[in-house]
């Protein structure tokens, strides 16, 4: 089995080195055939320093750097595209979710699971103290009955930046995607409902740093949910019926 791990980055100086360095430690003792891409999305510290100077010594990584930032969703629809695993997952440069939360994951994919998600909405998870400000359990517990009503019903997590892919699932999906900021994980999970994945929650320890990029600040929350009435109408006007070939750009 061939894994890709694609990282969005952005602003991540404090974090993407040693996230790089204990992925790139994991898989190559589990799983010795894969690559890792990083996707730095205009970021306008050290990151695509610490990158390129990381890949001198990590011959399985790889990286895009994009001198304008476009969105979380944008980067991960890159790597998607660009990677050649049969198996596809993206994680955050925070490594808020550690790498070995495959062995959990992993397995649903022999029991016809495409889609496999991390969650802090199930049985088995855990949250570090400090990972989740009140405001941001507040505004996500809310948040989550619109988008379960609107676009994803019976997903009770949408937005952990963990997501496990099968090749044919990330290869029909993320053509496919419209959305370039932090609503593209409900198009994500809508697309693979629509399409008919099968998609499994898993619950996950949960430690990051509420300070990271990677996370969406009090206003993103707002846009989240718009964008989620966007991947209604979407669904809703067949926007996403056409055929896509894997090999269309990202522009």
């Amino acid at each position: 089995m061939r894994l890709s791990v694609i990282i969005p980055a952005y602003n991540d100086e404090k974090h993407i080195r040693d996230t790089i360095l204990d992925i790139h430690k994991y898989v190559s003792e589990h799983y010795p055939d894969h690559e890792i891409i990083v996707c730095v999305d205009g970021s306008k510290d050290k990151t695509p320093d610490i990158v390129k100077n990381l890949a001198d010594s990590i011959p399985t990584l790889k990286f895009n750097i994009n001198p304008v930032n476009h969105g979380k969703g944008f980067v991960v629809k890159q790597g998607m595209m660009q990677a050649g695993g049969d198996v596809r997952i993206f994680t955050d440069a925070d490594n808020s979710t550690s790498i070995d939360h495959l062995e959990k994951m992993l397995p649903f994919l022999s029991e016809g699971y495409d889609v496999i998600i991390a969650s802090i909405a199930v049985k088995d998870h855990q949250v570090a103290q400090g990972s989740e400000p009140l405001w941001r359990q507040i505004f996500g517990k809310a948040g989550n009955l619109f988008i379960q009503i609107m676009a994803v019903p019976g997903i009770k997590d949408t937005q952990r930046g963990f997501k496990v892919f099968s090749t044919r699932a990330a290869d029909d999906i993320f053509p496919r995607l419209t959305i370039n900021r932090f609503g593209f994980d409900i198009e994500v999970l809508a697309l693979a409902r629509k399409f008919g994945y099968k998609i499994k929650e898993v619950g996950i320890n949960w430690k990051n740093d509420p300070h990271s990029e990677s996370r969406p600040r009090f206003g993103a929350y707002f846009n989240v949910l718009m964008d989620t009435v966007r991947v209604r109408w979407n669904l809703l006007t067949g926007k996403y019926n056409s055929t896509i070939s894997k090999q269309a750009v990202v522009k």
